[in-house]
């Protein structure tokens, strides 16, 4: 049996970090969306809160790096998105 004994780099710990907390949110959601129990949901909800600034934390880190760069919208672009959701096609 070979064993390899490999280290993750910082942008790879970050990718994977951001990825889990990406679907943990989605799991939080789906979990509030569904809950009937208003005292349980809530406590998803404060939840999935934290979960979110932590996913914002990890983004932020990578864009200072350099590691997710995001291409910035133009305003048409942007219209065109509040458009298409106001029902304005």
């Amino acid at each position: 049996m070979i064993e390899v004994n490999r280290t993750f780099a910082d942008k790879e710990m970050l990718t994977d970090a951001l990825t889990s907390q990406k679907h943990e949110t989605g799991l939080y959601n789906m979990f509030a969306n569904e809950c009937d129990c208003e005292n349980l949901r809530q406590v998803v909800m404060n939840i999935l809160n934290e979960e979110h600034s932590i996913q914002m934390e990890l983004y932020k880190e990578m864009s200072k790096r350099g590691w997710y760069p995001v291409k910035q919208a133009q305003q048409e672009e942007i219209t065109q998105v509040l458009n298409q959701f106001e029902g304005n096609n």
